[in-house]
């Protein structure tokens, strides 16, 4: 059986390892890739670049299924915008998972999300719509991601924690359990959180203002 294709929209270093997981997962055949203009007729991976985000309209009346394959750091804005922007032309955003993750038959995955290479979701989590859940991050029991956040590579989140919308935390970093942490929030790599947190920018043993 043929399998279904699916557009990328976002060509930089994340899109390659998006490709990876697709390639390994399976279930999609990669039909091409959205990015600058500049690089249109290019390729990633073997992958052509067929158009701009303003070719997305033209592009979604051949195709049902996208991945926005942006990567996400210090801004989500613009993951959430071309998340929007899929929605209203009623397409499908489909979870990916790697085949190296683990993720709990009891956990939700949201519509959108991408779960990387030997990531583990546990069970009674929640992943939210359009996320980042990168290699080796640790979600761990009950804890909840809220829409549109990243959480980076070895990044740990422990049992019960509350994680809001747009949220960002950065690699190698560690939330103790039992915190929230509010939307539009950056976590530096490498941080130790150990008490709630407010909308902001955070780094440090244990976490605090920049």
């Amino acid at each position: 059986m043929k399998k279904p294709e699916i557009i990328l929209i976002g060509g930089g270093g994340h899109c390659k390892s998006c490709i990876d997981v697709i390639e390994q997962e399976g279930k999609f055949s990669i039909a091409g890739i959205v990015d600058v203009k500049s690089k249109v007729g290019e390729q990633i991976l073997g992958y052509p670049i067929i158009g701009t985000d303003n070719d997305i309209d033209e592009i979604a009346n051949k195709y049902d299924y996208f991945l926005i394959s942006l990567g996400q750091i210090k801004d989500p804005s613009l993951r959430i915008s071309l998340y929007k922007k899929i929605k209203s032309l009623n397409k499908t955003l489909p979870s990916i998972v790697s085949p190296n993750a683990y993720v709990s038959s009891h956990s939700e995955i949201g519509e959108g999300s991408i779960i990387m290479n030997n990531a583990v979701v546990n069970a009674a989590s929640r992943i939210g719509k359009n996320c980042i859940i990168n290699s080796r991050a640790l979600i761990e029991h009950d804890t909840s991601i809220g829409n549109h956040s990243h959480i980076a590579t070895s990044a740990t989140i422990n049992g019960k924690c509350k994680i809001a919308d747009a949220v960002f935390i950065g690699s190698g970093s560690v939330i103790i359990h039992e915190i929230s942490i509010e939307t539009n929030t950056i976590i530096g790599a490498g941080s130790v959180v150990i008490s709630n947190l407010s909308t902001g920018k955070y780094l440090g043993n244990p976490a605090k203002p920049y």
